[in-house]
């Protein structure tokens, strides 16, 4: 097995010389620790939107905040038995992950009590690989999660502390930290990534990648910014595809043991070079739509795959 050709940096300042390597000896280097740590199986997610829009943050980039215009489905939570069909439906996919996700600073206990009964109520095998994302919840509805049977509670930090002012005025990213302490209190595994291409330095980059190094986070998702009209970032350029390869790379390096897993904005921002993403680093993959935008199908994902000469880490 191959290693790699540069070294994991102990801090923000020794990761700084990976901004500067060539991309091509950047992305062999991130390749090797990526099969090193974890191996030639990739893992697929995918998530079901559960309550869409009319959300009170004004983040920059969303079209779910009320604060925008973009012309999207808005609904109020699902019922039971739609929730229920909709997550037997993605558990026939080779998912190992499959994410419940809600709008809005934070679920609402009526609707948090309405997910737990449709949760305690699964196939044990399907119960197992279900994940929430539901916003800012106090400890004891993370323990409620966890006791129904959740083991990863979703909550993204976005960008660098000293950013994320700049995208959300409506709340702090300390509250987002939070959040995420809160969580792996209540005994949840904790998948927590975010967002580039909003603006941010690569100073900010390496900043964030350290801020989920410390607080000890190993399921990583990186999402690429896709403009959504009638947004502040609306027209916002999209990341050079080379641009994100080198990201994904750098969190890699920084975050060695952490589950790598590209998401919202892939198709969009990697686009010929999306087979790219496993030897910089990946090792997983969020499939099907997103949710407001189009993503990738399972069989698509599945044969990008396997071109790459890698398998599909089964449920």
């Amino acid at each position: 097995m191959s290693h790699p050709l540069c070294p994991v940096p102990a801090t923000p300042a020794g990761a700084a010389p990976l901004l500067d390597a060539p991309l091509e000896r950047l992305l062999d280097s991130a390749d090797a620790l990526r099969e090193r740590r974890h191996g030639r199986s990739v893992s697929l997610c995918a998530i079901i939107n559960a309550r869409s829009g009319n959300c009170g943050m004004d983040c920059r980039f969303c079209s779910q905040s009320r604060h925008n215009r973009t012309p999207i489905a808005h609904f109020p939570f699902l019922e039971a038995g739609a929730l229920r069909e909709r997550i037997l439906r993605l558990a026939a996919w080779p998912v190992r992950r499959i994410g419940i996700v809600t709008s809005g600073g934070a679920l609402e206990e009526h609707e948090l009590h309405c997910l737990l009964q449709v949760v305690r109520d699964l196939p044990e095998d399907v119960r197992r690989r279900v994940c929430t994302s539901l916003g800012r919840l106090p400890e004891a509805h993370l323990r409620e999660l966890a006791a129904a049977g959740v083991r990863r509670y979703h909550h993204n930090l976005e960008t660098s502390r000293d950013f994320y002012p700049r995208i959300c005025t409506t709340q702090l990213w300390d509250q987002r930290r939070d959040t995420v302490i809160r969580a792996q209190g209540a005994g949840l595994s904790l998948c927590a990534g975010g967002l580039f291409g909003l603006g941010e330095s690569w100073e900010d980059r390496i900043a964030f990648a350290f801020s989920l190094r410390d607080l000890g986070v190993r399921h990583v998702p990186l999402n690429f910014l896709h403009p959504h009209p009638q947004t502040p970032l609306a027209g916002q350029p999209l990341l050079e595809p080379e641009a994100a390869l080198r990201i994904i790379a750098l969190f890699r390096h920084i975050l060695p043991d952490a589950s790598l897993r590209i998401c919202g904005g892939r198709p969009e921002t990697l686009r010929e070079r999306q087979g790219d993403i496993f030897r910089a680093g990946a090792d997983a993959l969020m499939t099907g739509d997103y949710l407001t935008t189009q993503g990738m199908g399972v069989e698509d994902d599945i044969r990008m795959i396997e071109a790459a000469g890698l398998e599909v880490a089964r449920p």
